[in-house]
């Protein structure tokens, strides 16, 4: 190491020296919750078809190695293998790949507005599929989770939004914490976690040219942003070396893939400001980026008691960037519909609920979801677009054929930290997701387990005798 130290190695001694006893009961009860949320994604996203191939190319390689958890199963037909003996295990590496390209596939997955990442698909899988095969402890497991929420969010704040233009930054940044995570569980020196972190950097990978199309290549970035994190820390144990500058230097993350950053928010605050306590939550099935406008929808009609028939025509304002991801007046699949505002502000209109249930064929070729579909036009706003990514905000103006102007405006979607969701709101969402696949009891108990899971001595156990 040189005399200047590089942003790696401060980061690397920051993951090094956490100790769970010096983290705040709201940190940690925080990160429990984030599990909770990242496994009911998981569950349901493995019955979903871009899981179940990543699973059966698992499947094609053998599973000798009984390390970790897959959360899903692998035919479409099969019911879920979690339950006791029956439960599918294979290697951390491929774990993290499947179970992390499970929890990134319903769209209501975690999200960080200021670095646009959505972490916990990326940090959690990794941390947990390291955590039973290592056999660490619940605590071990949080303070992992706690260093990779801290890496990979406030890299992805030095980029944004510069790098979101071209890039996903779960796939990018998430492989930073993915690394720093695993280094934690492998309890890497400072040196070697600063080589895992290099290693990390040049694996980052997420274009964004998947939502031209619909593509399923976005549930493989959280999943492989976690394997290639993981297997750099791997590495790294083994003596294997990386890029010491890989943020800061002149061919290293930063100058080349974003064309303005900020360094200084690597670093600011670095172990008193914990960003797991800023994580947002969605109640919505959809893009992150379409939330506002679904709440100020669902506000609208349900206070002045609007049917489709009575609205002429809805107008949403927000930032460019959403409109960047989400402007689809037109989407051709389910999917399609995830990332169109347009869509998800009518079918808000007319269904008043944009949840998992909501996004299905049926309604996507619904007449009357189509009619105001075609009702609705969208525009940057001024105000809006200043605030982002601090604000995620829009304001939204029902025009009635009666000539009634109704508005409202929001700067928080609901879920975010600034106008959150409750513990219980968040334990009825994980059941409302889980419930078509477990039944009640299974279901009690990984909400015990998850909500208990620091005092666990030993997290392969987590899912033993389920049921």
């Amino acid at each position: 190491m040189s005399n200047t130290k590089a942003m790696a190695e401060k980061l690397a001694e920051y993951v090094c020296d956490l100790r769970f006893v010096d983290l705040p009961e709201r940190v940690v009860e925080t990160t429990k919750v984030a599990f909770l949320d990242w496994l009911g994604n998981a569950v349901v996203g493995s019955q979903m078809p871009p899981a179940q191939i990543v699973s059966r190319v698992l499947a094609a390689q053998g599973v000798q190695e009984q390390q970790a958890t897959i959360i899903g199963s692998l035919g479409l037909e099969k019911p879920l293998k979690i339950v006791g003996d029956r439960r599918l295990r294979a290697t951390a590496l491929w774990a993290t790949l499947v179970n992390g390209s499970s929890s990134h596939i319903i769209e209501l997955d975690d999200v960080h507005k200021a670095s646009i990442i959505h972490a916990g698909t990326v940090v959690i899988p990794a941390s947990l599929a390291l955590a039973e095969h290592l056999h660490s402890s619940g605590r071990e497991l949080i303070e992992a989770i706690v260093v990779g929420f801290d890496t990979c969010i406030r890299i992805g704040e030095a980029v944004t939004p510069a790098h979101y233009q071209y890039f996903h930054t779960t796939g990018t940044v998430g492989t930073f914490g993915a690394a720093a995570a695993a280094a934690k569980l492998l309890k890497l020196s400072v040196d070697e976690t600063c080589h895992a972190l290099g290693t990390a950097g040049t694996q980052a990978a997420g274009l964004w040219e998947f939502i031209e199309t619909g593509a399923m290549s976005k549930h493989l970035h959280s999943g492989k942003a976690g394997y290639n994190g993981l297997l750099a820390a791997m590495l790294a144990k083994e003596g294997f070396t990386g890029a010491l500058e890989i943020l800061e230097g002149k061919r290293g993350f930063m100058n080349a893939m974003a064309s303005s950053f900020d360094e200084s928010k690597v670093l600011d605050r670095l172990g008193t400001r914990f960003t797991v306590l800023e994580n947002c939550y969605k109640i919505h099935s959809s893009c992150r980026h379409t939330h506002h406008a679904i709440d100020l929808v669902i506000q609208l009609v349900s206070e002045h008691d609007l049917d489709p028939e009575e609205i002429q025509r809805i107008e949403v304002g927000t930032y460019q960037v959403a409109l960047d991801i989400t402007d689809n007046p037109n989407p051709t699949s389910v999917y399609d519909g995830k990332f169109s505002i347009q869509y998800c502000t009518a079918l808000a209109a007319v269904k008043r609920r944009a949840g998992l249930d909501e996004f299905i064929e049926e309604n996507l070729n619904d007449d009357i979801v189509r009619d105001i579909l075609g009702k609705v036009r969208v525009f940057v706003d001024t105000d809006a677009n200043e605030r982002y990514p601090e604000k995620w905000g829009a304001r939204v103006t029902i025009f009635t054929v009666d000539g009634q102007k109704l508005e409202a405006l929001t700067d928080y979607p609901r879920g975010d930290f600034e106008n959150p969701v409750s513990v219980e709101e968040l334990k009825n969402k994980f059941t409302s997701l889980v419930k078509r696949y477990l039944d009640e009891t299974v279901i009690n108990e990984l909400v015990s387990r998850s909500l208990s899971i620091d005092d666990l001595s030993d997290v392969s156990t987590f899912f033993n005798s389920i049921g």
